[in-house]
């Protein structure tokens, strides 16, 4: 039987997995919306992996996990490796673009940029704290405007004259986005002046003080939207590499980092039909005061974190 390996991307918003063989070619890949459920999303995201996926050729030997939820899920698919996203990002897109020196990464609610010297990550930055730089901001003002979120940028595309959007943080841009619609100007130019000034909250707050060079590589669900993608060629004056994987690239890097640790754990697409419970508890038995968090299967206890001392370690 041959061997493949599972990596999975678990964001605040999105969803991601990949199944790849030993040659690190893909044989399916999967991206849904978590909803607030990251459980629920992986065992959706698994069915879609096993449809794509020949059974009868191939067996699982080992997973990957990363995202803000990796820890969970790798607990739950008793994964061999679990990695931040800097690691697999960085991994995923030097395997396929292994001359990138620098990666854009813009999520649902967080975004980052990678900086690469020679493969090897140089120089790094997230922001988690503002909304305006990321995907929900896009979405929200897609529902604002009464346009389908996946319409926004080929709308924005057809404007010649981006309607200048201040920037700075989510509640600036909202209100001038509403100024800008009472006064007339077009959704093609608010659309565009929009993706405009995500990048430039991202290049302004994110890319502050990084050296950004070519080949640039974007990622994360925004990259589909091309009118930011226009804007940050015009706004950086390169060109922005935009890979037909590049929002599996996480998940892509967690399966090759799973199949490079040479440990091979069980896995089974029937997980999706067992019993998990995750609690969360405050242990109170010292100043710590350690939130630990159990999580069962079927009933028993198959991993727990959180405690900073034997006080809280949890029983069963």
């Amino acid at each position: 039987m041959k061997k493949a390996y599972l990596g999975v991307d678990v964001g605040s918003i999105s969803t991601k997995g990949v199944i790849i063989d030993e040659n690190k070619k893909i044989l399916a890949g999967e991206y849904l919306y978590t909803k607030g459920d990251p459980m629920n999303a992986v065992r959706t995201l698994l069915r879609r992996l096993e449809q794509q996926f020949d059974a009868a050729e191939r067996t699982v030997v080992a997973v990957g996990t990363t995202g803000s939820a990796r820890k969970l899920i790798g607990a739950v698919l008793n994964a061999a490796v679990v990695k931040n996203e800097i690691t697999a990002h960085a991994i995923g897109t030097t395997n396929i673009h292994p001359d990138v020196r620098t990666i854009f990464e813009i999520g649902g609610q967080d975004s980052k940029i990678i900086i690469l010297r020679g493969g090897v990550v140089t120089d790094y930055a997230m922001n988690t704290l503002c909304a305006a730089g990321t995907g929900a901001f896009i979405s929200n003002q897609a529902a604002r405007l009464d346009i389908p979120v996946e319409e926004f940028g080929a709308i924005a595309m057809r404007s010649n004259d981006p309607t200048p959007i201040a920037a700075r943080c989510t509640v600036f841009a909202e209100s001038d986005l509403v100024h800008k619609v009472q006064i007339g100007c077009s959704k093609e130019d608010i659309c565009a002046g929009l993706c405009r000034a995500v990048v430039l909250n991202y290049l302004n707050n994110v890319a502050k003080g990084k050296k950004i060079e070519p080949p640039i590589v974007f990622q994360g669900g925004v990259s589909k939207n091309i009118g930011v993608v226009r804007a940050f060629e015009n706004e950086t004056g390169q060109e922005i590499i935009v890979d037909e994987n590049g929002h599996l690239a996480g998940a892509f890097g967690a399966a090759i980092l799973a199949m490079r640790s040479g440990e091979e754990r069980p896995f089974d697409f029937a997980v999706t039909e067992m019993d998990f419970k995750i609690t969360g508890k405050s242990c109170g038995r010292c100043a710590n005061n350690c939130e630990v968090i159990r999580v069962f299967r079927d009933g028993e206890m198959i991993d727990s974190w959180g405690n900073r001392c034997e006080r809280g370690a949890a029983k069963a």
